[in-house]
């Protein structure tokens, strides 16, 4: 079992800035690990692909088109914590965000939830008009 723990959510006006961070395991070195988010009421949809990263090749990212030039997703091995930078944010980008480990080696960055088995508990961004 994987633990992972976020942090950094909270409330912000839009055009405003957060960083999540979440705390992984080393034994997350090889893998996929990515930020999903879902909207606050549609708990029925799958979980939105915000960015991910290939762990042992930081410099391999994918980014949502809605996030794309906005979002940055970082990864220190060192420190084993993932992040992502939230930078011009908007309302609709309110929700709950997600930190989840795809094992094995990444051969491609996904957004596809699906993929993905260790997941955090969630932390929630609130972005205000």
């Amino acid at each position: 079992q994987v633990q992972l723990e976020e942090s950094g959510g909270g409330s912000v006006q839009a055009g405003g800035s957060l960083r999540l961070s979440c705390v992984a395991p080393g034994s997350t070195y090889r893998s996929c690990m990515g930020w999903f988010r879902q909207a606050p009421g549609n708990l029925e949809k799958e979980r939105e692909g915000v960015a991910s990263i290939d762990s042992e090749s930081p410099g391999r990212t994918r980014y949502a088109d809605s996030v794309k030039g906005r979002f940055t997703i970082t990864k220190d091995n060192a420190m084993n914590t993932l992040y992502l930078e939230m930078n011009s944010l908007r309302p609709e980008d309110t929700g709950m965000y997600y930190c989840a480990v795809k094992p094995g080696i990444c051969w491609l960055p996904s957004l596809v939830g699906s993929e993905y088995t260790y997941w955090g508990q969630g932390i929630l961004v609130t972005v205000s008009s």
